[in-house]
């Protein structure tokens, strides 16, 4: 094996551990929802508005962290990351205070995960695989984001059941830190400066004045909207219809699961087909799973069906969406300019999630907010079937010359 191909498959494993780890986290903050808003007097909004944060937070970070992991690798973004992270979850299990949960859960923990998961995993996979390779290499690395949220999940329900919730974060706390020599060891390569190379700038002016990209921003938006209000509410949204606790856990756990197929298929199939036209059927299919379980009789058995549908179709956006950047803008700029729309994701995760927070205590229920995302699937299948992947025209590259 060539020392190129086992620096390759390095990146794709430490990668993988270092997702596997912050998705996994994060996938079992919507079973905290419950325990601390009882135990703390809280409406279910002051939660599900540091959550919102969280991710709008992330969003915002997102171009920034993946610009520094473009310009000098991702070892030190992923590593400082991983320490706010832990520090997020560690203040988060202390909280006592609407403030305290926003500063906590909401602004460290989002700066975290802008460092920790796919536009600077997916950046350096991207800068280390050849193209012909790099949708099913971002598939695998998307999926062990997924493995994460499936193994991890069991483990924060019994740290929750056995600890209660603020020693369980505290664990927690201590497994984030984790990401911290795993990210110290990511020595991905930027890629090699050609005297043709864009500037940060001439990138962004670039990207600004593409169709293409906005509508794949536009469609990210709905992602978030959808994944995070059903990852955070999901265990609420049961309960409340008279399912047991271990019912949402066991629907979050099987989106898990179901996701690593998921990711893994789309990453393959996104190297055969035209990523946007099949982005614009995962959202319609995504559409008729929602529809299908809010109109439906609600049943556990209605439940697991969901999670495993849903799970099949969770992240498989990120691969196709990383890819269509990448095929687009080339992989220079990718970690910054696959966090720009990110961005539009987390815009639509804040919107989501405190939406359906909001919402619900004003009304007592959810139902809006479902019709809200079954439209929104409608509207993301119609975006992308009028994206290109085409790449954009400019010079052919030369070398700078030494």
């Amino acid at each position: 094996m060539d020392a190129l191909r086992r620096h390759s498959l390095l990146i794709i494993l430490l990668g993988s551990l270092v997702i596997s780890l912050a998705m996994g986290l994060r996938h079992g903050f919507g079973l905290f929802l419950e325990p601390m808003s009882t135990d703390l007097g809280w409406g279910r909004e002051v939660f599900a508005f540091a959550l919102a944060l969280q991710n709008l937070i992330w969003g915002l970070a997102q171009p920034f962290t993946g610009a520094l992991a473009d310009r000098f690798g991702a070892a030190r973004v992923v590593a400082i990351g991983g320490l706010l992270y832990a520090l997020g979850l560690t203040f988060m299990g202390l909280s006592e205070s609407a403030l305290g949960m926003s500063l906590s859960a909401g602004l460290l923990i989002g700066l975290g995960l802008s460092g920790t998961t796919f536009s600077v995993i997916l950046g350096a996979v991207g800068r280390a695989v050849a193209p012909e390779k790099r949708s099913m290499a971002m598939g695998i690395v998307s999926a062990a984001g997924s493995f994460g949220q499936f193994a991890m999940l069991p483990g924060t329900l019994g740290l929750l059941g056995w600890l209660g919730w603020s020693a369980a974060l505290l664990a927690m706390g201590a497994l984030a830190a984790l990401m911290v020599p795993l990210g110290g060891m990511l020595r991905d390569r930027p890629s090699a400066r050609l005297s043709s190379d864009l500037s940060l700038g001439a990138a962004l002016d670039e990207a600004a004045g593409h169709r293409g990209f906005w509508l794949l921003c536009l469609g990210f938006f709905v992602c978030g909207f959808q994944v995070v209000f059903i990852g955070v509410h999901l265990p609420g949204y049961l309960f409340d219809n008279g399912l047991a606790v271990q019912v949402g856990s066991t629907v979050l756990a099987l989106v898990g699961l179901f996701n690593i197929f998921g990711t893994y298929a789309a990453g393959w199939l996104g190297g055969l087909y035209s990523k946007p036209r099949l982005l614009s059927w995962l959202y319609l299919t995504r559409g008729a799973v929602i529809t299908a379980f809010v109109f439906l009789p609600l049943s556990p058995a209605s439940a697991y069906l969901f999670g495993i549908a849903m799970g099949l179709l969770w992240l498989s956006t990120v691969p196709l969406t990383n890819g269509i950047v990448a095929s687009v803008f080339g992989v220079r700029h990718l970690s910054m300019l696959g966090g720009i729309v990110f961005l539009f994701h987390q815009l639509g995760s804040f919107m989501g999630v405190w939406m359906g927070g909001y919402l619900y205590d004003l009304t007592g229920h959810y139902d809006v907010v479902w019709k809200i995302a079954i439209l929104l699937s409608v509207i993301a299948a119609l975006l992308h079937w009028f994206i290109s992947e085409a790449p954009v025209n400019r010079p052919a590259p030369k070398e700078v010359q030494a």
